[in-house]
């Protein structure tokens, strides 16, 4: 892990296009800018991991559904 100490209103560069930059400091808060392409997606933490947990939910049902067709189709042949 790169630990970095920036003040308010510094920014660090990720790749040529992602910029991070420090808004302010308060208390043990700390409000980041985050410039970057489009189609780059960014999300807090917990926020993407949720995500990955319901892609998993969603590929597993999608699995078992085909299966049932699948077999639905085999027992009418």
């Amino acid at each position: 892990m790169l630990v970095l100490t920036r003040k308010p209103n510094k920014a660090i560069m990720i790749g040529d296009d992602i910029e991070i930059t420090i808004l302010s400091i308060e208390g043990d808060q700390i409000k980041l800018g985050i410039e970057a392409p489009k189609n780059v997606d960014i999300h807090r933490k917990e926020i993407y991991l949720s995500i990955q947990q319901e892609n998993r939910k969603a590929s597993k049902t999608e699995t078992n559904f085909l299966e049932g067709i699948n077999k639905y189709f085999k027992k009418k042949s």
